[in-house]
């Protein structure tokens, strides 16, 4: 059967799973084509110290997409500064990490993929190597020019999106206004009918204190700014509802009447959806002319060159971007 698309896979964090669960993912059949980007001799050096017969293929732009053979890699080079190992991280890698990101962001924005997965990064040796990085999620927005990207994880029918992502909890309160929620609830509502296909999507949009405030006996953001974007727009055509006590909303009877929820910061909603379906989940970043999915795990470097790694997170990743990419075509 003919792929649906061509896929970048980045294979992330050298010395973490990335390698690992990318060779572990080219021996199964899969629904594309897909280009993994990164270091070619890491990539024969991984295989032989985990046991895996992988053939690498270099990747031929000019090439008609074609169907993945399992047992076989088709790689864009991208080389390491020093050869990786397991488990010990390097920052004078870093910006191969990097480019990996943005040949793969550049090559969808040209249409030569037809969407990116990435595989988990280090974050804090992007920063000790003086780049300022906060996540994928950013780096991608003002690598594409979006200027709101939205943070999802996905699992079945659990979508669960984030109105601000990697803050401390003592910024949270202050960055959370009614015009950021209005745009990050169009943006979610736009892209769940751009790439799922939901023709009138239902938000439930949670609270940010216990009890979502208690009628502002526990704090005021309910009525003063979350409670206001939620009016605003359904007055607009959405069907959102809220603000909701987190603690409660994602009971499974009350989530069943919604297809995703809006949860205020990146603890109130990811633990629920992580201890739900942690091999399973799909982070997906929303608000980029691009498609993006990935891992819901980080770059486990304990496990990396163990055999152990759990390639479950990101094989879904790449059926999310498949399937968003059908919707799409």
């Amino acid at each position: 059967m003919a792929p649906q698309a061509r896929l970048a896979l980045t294979s992330g964090e050298p010395a973490g799973v990335g390698p690992d669960l990318c060779l572990e993912l080219a021996c199964a059949p899969l629904p594309c084509e897909l280009v993994c980007l990164g270091d070619r001799e890491l990539f024969a050096a991984r295989a032989g110290q985990l046991g895996l017969k992988v053939k690498l293929r270099d990747y031929e732009p000019a090439q008609p997409v074609r169907a993945h053979t399992p047992g076989t890699l088709t790689v864009l080079h991208t080389p390491l500064v020093r050869a990786a190992e397991a488990g010990r991280l390097d920052p004078r890698n870093a910006a191969s990490v990097l480019a990996m990101i943005d040949r793969a962001a550049d090559g969808c924005l040209a249409r030569e993929f037809a969407a990116m997965v990435t595989a988990p990064v280090q974050k804090s040796t992007l920063i000790e190597a003086g780049f300022a990085f906060t996540g994928h999620t950013e780096y991608l927005a003002q690598r594409c020019g979006a200027p709101l990207p939205v943070m999802m994880l996905a699992a079945g029918d659990m979508r669960v999106a984030l109105a601000t992502t990697h803050l401390p909890l003592a910024a949270v309160a202050q960055a959370i206004t009614t015009t950021l929620l209005q745009d990050v609830l169009a943006i979610l509502a736009g892209d769940l009918q751009r790439w799922w296909g939901i023709p009138a999507p239902r938000i439930a949009v949670c609270g940010l204190n216990p009890h979502a405030g208690e009628s502002g006996h526990l704090g005021r953001e309910e009525l003063a700014v979350i409670a206001p974007a939620v009016d605003r727009m359904r007055r607009l055509g959405l069907d959102v509802s809220g603000p909701f006590p987190a603690d409660t909303i994602f009971v499974p009877r009350l989530m069943a009447g919604y297809d995703a929820v809006l949860a205020m910061y990146h603890d109130q909603g990811l633990p629920v959806i992580k201890h739900a379906h942690f091999d399973e989940a799909v982070n997906v970043t929303l608000g980029l002319p691009i498609i993006r999915t990935s891992v819901d795990h980080g770059t486990a470097l304990d496990l990396a060159g163990t055999g152990r790694a759990e390639v479950a997170s990101l094989a879904a990743a790449v059926r999310k971007a498949t399937d968003m990419a059908a919707h799409a075509a």
